[in-house]
């Protein structure tokens, strides 16, 4: 079995690239996946229900949501045997590969895309090569197609090599709502791996570039907070009314007002907010959608805390109820040093790679911290690397793309980490941080 060429790299990451899917609904991007992962020589494939701990899944859409996707799935060319496998939203998989005795070793890649509509310029690249997203509204703005492509590159030169031991990648839904690490690192999958790497393209990063170890990793909690009042005519009767607006109000002036932590970073935002029917009606409902993050798992907890009893607080002062959910949450991690001293040995003999950086702070959240904590809990060793990448546009905006080459650089320098370490077999026991 040879490794695919890059040319069809290539396309299988401009394929994703159309079908960008967001959290859950992950159908077409999962069965395209499955679909390669099967004409490889593995030794198991977990797809779906049997790559995640179902009961931790967060922030799952309702079931018209979820059916609209799955059949926009089937429009689109999917398998749909695998489709049918996957239908409730139970997406990613989970690829095993034993090749004689060796280490556990496991590579995990997003492949979730955000709700953003691409830009139509002709200027940027998906548009004028004629790979802009299809689903409209929606696109790629963060990589993730080029990390699933990471993902299916670095096994097949796995697989090409004379690596002794075992290799599991984790194609992983969810990550940029945090509500899919959870549900992989609970699975059991993680429970026999020694060493883990994630990756990340980009992160501000030129192409050339590669960060050996990532940390500065804000734990992060999302949030839904619904208020209830009593409606009542606002010019006749407004007395008779629970204002649920005014209570939303309140609470969004006092979230703000959280005091900072001398300990490190905090930060919340009320990033989206609503409520009310009319201007002569007194509103009955309202909402907030936030975040919170700190700078450790101890402060974003501190934080959450406190948005709490604001929240409930708030409600009180109005005489009216709140309903608090938490739609996504991740812990913060550290990369350890023996792993990413060995992405810098590889990265420095890799065609590509023009300079090479220790380590950097994210500056962010990433539920892939889920994966890396229980592998470390489990006495194995995690890190999580940076692979530059000259993007028009920062993360998370319209114009945002990556330079093709830089798929092949992350490629061959996480496939030989993965070689390095199995060789190696660096110790938990010697962990310097």
């Amino acid at each position: 079995m040879s490794a695919l060429e890059s040319d069809a790299y290539r396309e299988f990451r401009r394929d994703l690239h159309r079908h960008p899917e967001p959290a859950w609904r992950e159908f077409y991007t999962t069965a395209r996946i499955v679909e390669e992962l099967r004409k490889r020589d593995l030794t198991e494939l977990h797809v779906g229900r049997d790559a995640l701990a179902t009961d931790d899944r967060m922030n799952v859409p309702d079931d018209d949501e979820l059916a609209e996707w799955e059949q926009r799935a089937r429009d689109a060319g999917a398998d749909p045997d695998i489709v049918d496998g996957l239908s409730g939203g139970y997406t990613g998989c989970v690829a095993v590969a034993e090749r004689g005795d060796g280490p556990v070793v496991a590579l995990r890649v997003d492949i979730d895309a955000l709700p953003i509509r691409e830009s139509d310029e002709g200027d940027h690249a998906p548009a004028a090569k004629g790979f802009r997203s299809e689903n409209e509204g929606f696109m790629h703005a963060c990589g993730h197609d080029a990390h699933a492509t990471m993902g299916l590159g670095t096994l097949d030169a796995v697989l090409d090599s004379d690596f002794a031991g075992t290799l599991k990648v984790f194609f992983q839904p969810g990550e940029e709502q945090v509500a899919g690490g959870k549900p992989m690192a609970e699975s059991g999958h993680l429970d026999d791996v020694e060493y883990l790497y994630a990756v990340h393209v980009g992160l501000d990063h030129p192409s050339g570039e590669v960060v050996c170890g990532i940390d500065g990793f804000l734990a992060v909690r999302h949030f839904l907070a619904e208020f209830t009042g009593e409606p009542a005519h606002a010019g006749a009767r407004p007395e008779q009314g629970r204002n649920a607006v005014q209570a939303m109000a309140a609470a969004v002036q006092n979230l703000y007002a959280i005091p900072r932590h001398a300990d490190g970073p905090t930060r919340v935002n009320a990033g989206l907010v609503g409520g009310g029917t009319a201007t002569n009606i007194v509103p009955e409902e309202s909402y907030i959608e936030g975040e919170l993050r700190g700078g450790t798992t101890e402060l974003a907890a501190y934080m959450s805390d406190h948005a709490d009893r604001i929240l409930e607080s708030a409600a009180a002062m109005h005489d009216c109820e709140v309903d608090v959910a938490t739609k996504g949450e991740a812990p913060s991690a550290t990369s350890d040093d023996a792993l990413a001293r060995i992405v810098g040995d590889v990265a420095g003999a890799t065609a590509g790679v023009t300079e090479i950086v220790d380590s950097d702070d994210l500056g962010g959240s990433e539920d892939a911290t889920y994966l890396m904590n229980r592998v470390q809990e489990n006495g194995g060793l995690a890190c999580y690397v940076g692979v530059g990448t000259d993007h028009p546009g920062g993360h998370h905006t319209s114009t945002f793309d990556v330079v093709e080459g830089d798929i092949q650089v992350g490629i061959d320098v996480l496939s030989g980490a993965i070689l390095r370490v199995a060789e190696r077999r660096p110790r938990a026991d010697a962990r310097d941080r």
